[in-house]
């Protein structure tokens, strides 16, 4: 909820529904996982998050605020997570099928991957639709032996930069795709999500779908074509 250029933006209103209800209700639709669940902070700020997943059952574990590493983690050794999938709440538009792609790809490789996502480089998914899918042993090895302030902030950073001691692979779309955006991060973003989701008027559109319509009306994706993205990756 402290996001600091849109704050509240995880529980703002997007079509009738908290964006974090059509995050879990289009991520909840992917085959491969069983079981989604909240990660959110032990900060005040965070209450009103965990009276939502209260009021609507979803599990929802709390964790620390700067250390998120710490809070996947601790999430994810308290579900007894195999495997784990990282999804953030400011992405609306996840695509179930998406997901699969990326998590399928690490299950099918029955332990020879550590780490598969579909936003290394070169990027061909529109950001928004960004999938992480990591061994819980993985994670327990980079929660051990993260450092750096950046490895603890993004979870993730320690796995992908260390190519020498985790398995890493990617997913890519065979068209670059990697224009459009699709995240919400400020202002314009939720009025685009709040577009498409009007447009649609319900949660089971499809990625390919929301290309289609947005070819039809360009003008959607000069909402937020002006916003630059914030990198973490070095």
């Amino acid at each position: 909820m402290g996001s600091g250029r849109l704050p509240g933006k995880v529980l703002a209103d997007v079509a009738g529904e908290p964006m974090l209800a059509r995050v879990l209700r289009r991520l909840g639709r992917a085959r491969t996982l069983d079981r989604v669940v909240v990660a959110t902070t032990t900060s005040n700020a965070d209450d009103p998050i965990v009276g939502f997943c209260a009021g609507r059952r979803i599990p929802c574990h709390r964790g620390s605020e700067e250390d998120v590493l710490d809070r996947y983690y601790q999430t994810a050794r308290a579900e007894h997570a195999g495997t784990v999938v990282r999804v953030t709440s400011d992405c609306p538009l996840i695509d179930p099928d998406v997901a699969d792609r990326v998590i399928g790809k690490l299950l099918e490789a029955n332990g020879g991957l550590d780490y598969v996502t579909n936003t290394l480089p070169p990027r061909t998914f529109p950001r928004g639709l960004d999938v992480e899918a990591f061994s819980f042993a993985a994670l327990e090895r980079a929660h051990r032996e993260a450092r750096e302030r950046p490895e603890r902030e993004h979870v993730t950073p320690y796995l992908y930069r260390h190519p020498d001691r985790f398995r890493v692979e990617g997913v890519f779309n065979p068209q670059d795709l990697s224009g459009h955006r699709w995240t919400v991060d400020e202002p314009a973003d939720l009025e685009f999500v709040r577009t498409v989701f009007s447009y649609f008027g319900n949660d089971a559109f499809s990625w390919r779908e929301l290309l289609e319509a947005l070819a039809e009306r360009p003008e959607w994706v000069e909402i937020n074509a002006h916003i630059q993205q914030r990198e973490v990756r070095v």
